[in-house]
């Protein structure tokens, strides 16, 4: 079976009306911060975090190696050092 798509491509796909989510590539992975998963999840921050951190507490997942900080800048105009999960950690929560 061959695969139509070539390699590299991302398809973006739109659930409704729900918002656009700037996905970052780096690696081999997908990274989102805990805001945007929790709105590509249709969540509260508070429940993602809860999960996420039952990942780690659970063994299921080792933090260091799906957890990364990206500088990124606030609608304030400044640059914030913020977590973000990549793939394993969103499809775990998810």
């Amino acid at each position: 079976m061959t695969n139509s798509q070539p390699a590299g491509e991302i398809v973006l796909y739109q659930r409704g009306d729900a918002p656009a989510i700037d996905v970052r590539l780096d690696g081999d992975t997908v990274w989102l911060s805990l805001n945007q998963i929790a709105t590509l999840l249709g969540r509260d921050k508070s429940t993602i975090s809860r999960h996420i951190s039952n990942v780690f507490a659970e063994g299921e997942l080792v933090r260091d190696s799906v957890v990364a900080e990206f500088a990124t800048t606030a609608t304030d105009g400044k640059t914030y050092q913020v977590e973000h999960f990549n793939l394993d950690v969103i499809i775990s929560v998810g």
